[in-house]
Order: C-alpha cells, then sequence, then structure tokens
C-alpha cells in the first residue's frame, strides 16, 4: 500500500484534484537572526541608551554563532544610528543627545556650512483628543488622547522654524509644558531617557507653501512668504509610529540636506 500522502487516493471515489504547494519558510540569514535579537534586547531595556553591549565574543558564545556573524549584525545595526562602535572602548547604544544623532532629525542647515545652535521656544503643550488626520497617522482610533507641542526654534537670534509635534498620550502619558521647560536638551532625548521611548526612522513629505496669515506672524514674515513645509511621521521600535510633525521652515540663508544612500 503506498503511504505517501501525495499519491493516496482520494476520498469517497473523488477525481483528483490539483493540491497546493505547502508554502515554504521564509528564510532569514543567520545575521539577521542575530541582529533582530539585538534589536529586541535594546527594544527591552536589557541595554539602555548610552550603555555599552557584550562584546563580540561574548555575544557570539551567548547566540552560539561565529564572532563574524556578530560583527555582521552590529555593523547593520550601526549603519542603523541603533548603535556606536567607538575604537578601543566597544559598542554602545545610540542616544539622542550625541550631536551626529541629534541631527540625523534637523536637516536645516545654514549656507556657510556650520552648525549652529539653536534655541527652542515652546509656545504650548496641552492634551485632546486625536483629530482623525492625526489618529490615522499614529495609528489611534479616532479621538484618543494625544499631546500637542507647538514650539519656535531660533537660529542666531532669528525665528527660523515653527513646529507642530503630536504625540500619542497613552505613550507620553505626564507630558506637560513644565517638564518640557525644564528638560535642559534635545526633544528626542528627552521622549528617550523620560518616556523610553527612541525615534529609530522617519519619513517625511516635504513642499513648499505660502505662509498664511497666522504661521507668518510666528515667523515674523510677510504673509505669502516662501516657506518649506515638512510633514515628518516618526516611529520606533517594531515599526509603531510614534510622533507626527508638522513643521515650516524660513530658508533665507539655510537649506535642507538630505543624505541619500
Amino acid at each position: 500500500m503506498n503511504s505517501n500522502p501525495a499519491t493516496t487516493n482520494p476520498p469517497n471515489g473523488a477525481g483528483a484534484t490539483d493540491v497546493a504547494p505547502a508554502p515554504s519558510p521564509t528564510f532569514s540569514p543567520l545575521y539577521q537572526q542575530i541582529k533582530a535579537l539585538i534589536t529586541q534586547g535594546l527594544e527591552s531595556g536589557e541595554w539602555k541608551p548610552g550603555e555599552i553591549i557584550p562584546s563580540e565574543v561574548e555575544l557570539a558564545a551567548r547566540y552560539k554563532v561565529s564572532q563574524g556573524t556578530v560583527r555582521k549584525a552590529i555593523d547593520e545595526l550601526a549603519a542603523d544610528n541603533l548603535l556606536v562602535r567607538r575604537q578601543g572602548k566597544g559598542t554602545f547604544v545610540a542616544t539622542h543627545n550625541e550631536d551626529r544623532v541629534q541631527f540625523r532629525f534637523l536637516r536645516l542647515l545654514p549656507d556657510d556650512g556650520d552648525v549652529h545652535p539653536h534655541v527652542s521656544r515652546l509656545l504650548e503643550c496641552r492634551r485632546l483628543r486625536a483629530p482623525a488626520e492625526i489618529a490615522r497617522q499614529l495609528d489611534l482610533k479616532p479621538a484618543d488622547p494625544v499631546v500637542l507641542i507647538r514650539r519656535l526654534l531660533q537660529f542666531d537670534g532669528e525665528t527660523t522654524v515653527f513646529d507642530e509635534i503630536w504625540l500619542p498620550g497613552a505613550v507620553f502619558r505626564g507630558l506637560t509644558a513644565e517638564r518640557l521647560a525644564d528638560y535642559k536638551g534635545p526633544l528626542y532625548a528627552m521622549f528617550e531617557t523620560e518616556f523610553g521611548t527612541r525615534m529609530i526612522r522617519a519619513s517625511e513629505k516635504i513642499r513648499a507653501v505660502a505662509a498664511d496669515a497666522g504661521v507668518a506672524e510666528l515667523l515674523n514674515v510677510a504673509e505669502g512668504f516662501p516657506l518649506l513645509s515638512v510633514e515628518r511621521v516618526s516611529y520606533t521600535y517594531g515599526d509603531r509610529p510614534v510622533e507626527v510633525r508638522r513643521g515650516w521652515y524660513v530658508t533665507t540663508g539655510y537649506y535642507y540636506q538630505n543624505d541619500l544612500s
């Protein structure tokens, strides 16, 4: 008797039918699997921002793979700005407090090529129910709580950027204007250290717009003045959206730089 299930007669005398092939498992290179495991450790807080992670030798022993496999995984995580290699010291969890990471997300640069320090001026921070479009972008239910931050950025005393920032209220519970005013550092560093939310990547839409009356007054320009509009959705681990940011930029003496690779 033939016991091969692929060649047994169909039950009840039915005619032969085509049998759909079983789906093949998705293949993932070993170093990608190790990358995913290290990322899980970062997401869970096993290794916190700014901390050193175990050496390649230690990780290879932990995951029972070669040191070369671990090195390739770490190379990719460093390229993704999740880890930072420091010559002679080891590999550390990247943090938004580092200048080079801060400027991953602030792409406005002066024509003279120098990075100028900026001052943030908070206009408001309040909780409200999510407007429909913001809820959609943050993958929330309509009318879920959100936090709205409105601020100005000044470079060399000149008001250059107006930001409108929307955050999921459940993630940023306890974020107030007072906490923002008291924190001395980049906004993303605060989100990382005080709310355990690290911005991993962002998707942006950029267009030229004319300043309406409200935005023109905030940026000290004439109504109809040409501005750069940047709408960003930022994501944390697991590709979860955790910020919608709408910015209006005065580009007199500045340009927006994006490096493609």
